[in-house]
């Protein structure tokens, strides 16, 4: 009975492990590469999103900032030139004042009729230029009156503005200060990382987290489905995951795909 097992267990055949080709090492260490930049930019945007929206929040206040000192400043050279008219017509209401004068005094050295309604006409034309003169003069101070009014709450608000781009500069600043360093060092590591990858899976790779909503380029497999879009992967595409012998895609959503034991290699390296 000990012989016959002895002899079965002889004739059973013997399982080498599976040794990697240089292929199967070649595209695990591109894997590698990938999925550790991933973690590396991953950090970087969990950095930036402490920040939340205060950047664009300040680049708001400074951008609205600007336009009401544009504003104020164009007020500013209009106020200039309508009282630049207004002294333009009150220069023009004396002139005609003297005019009329002149014209009145001839009239008393007249020698006819004709040559007394000419100047009559004239003393007429003064009077209604000056009548008109007047006219545009109390409608440049109501419209004067307005600009300065609206200055006045542009002012306002550019002061209000200036206080809170003060308060949001100073909060961005002090995240900045607490994350700066942090920030500084990854993004040193994801430059060096990237320097490992070939440009056209480097190129597919930016791609790809550029038009993630998460910003998830690689993933692993998750409870047989994408980490990325949590769809379902087919046994024979999550073996070829395992093997490592090509990069392969998610078919739902485009993701670089990788095992789990790729990810415990990143792991343990960082």
């Amino acid at each position: 009975m000990a012989k016959s097992v002895k002899k079965k267990v002889e004739e059973l055949p013997v399982v080498e492990p599976h040794v990697k080709t240089a292929e199967e090492i070649s595209i695990e260490k591109k894997l590698i590469a990938l999925y550790t930049l991933q973690q590396i930019d991953t950090n970087i945007d969990k950095i930036r999103i402490v920040r939340g929206e205060l950047p664009l929040e300040v680049q708001d206040l400074e951008d609205e900032i600007v336009g009401l000192e544009t504003r104020i400043e164009n007020y500013n050279e209009e106020i200039q030139l309508m009282e630049n008219q207004v002294t333009e017509k009150q220069n023009g209401i004396k002139e005609s004042l003297v005019m009329i004068k002149k014209y009145e005094e001839q009239q008393m050295n007249v020698r006819n009729n004709r040559e007394y309604d000419s100047l009559s006409k004239e003393i007429e034309f003064q009077n209604l230029e000056s009548q008109l003169s007047e006219k545009r003069i109390k409608e440049f101070s109501i419209k004067l009156e307005t600009i300065k009014k609206e200055i006045e709450v542009s002012a306002e608000n550019l002061e209000e503005r200036k206080g809170d781009l003060d308060a949001k500069k100073a909060e961005l600043d002090d995240i900045v200060a607490e994350t700066e360093k942090e920030e500084g060092g990854l993004m040193k590591k994801s430059g060096k990382n990237e320097k490992l990858i070939e440009e056209r899976l480097l190129t597919a790779y930016k791609r790809i987290r550029k038009n993630a909503r998460n910003g998830l380029a690689v993933v692993q497999i998750e409870r047989d489905a994408c980490g990325g879009c949590y769809n379902k992967i087919p046994p024979q595409h999550q073996l070829d995951i395992r093997m490592h012998k090509k990069i392969i895609v998610c078919e739902y959503c485009g993701r670089i795909l990788v095992d789990p034991e790729i990810g415990e290699q990143v792991n343990l390296k960082n």
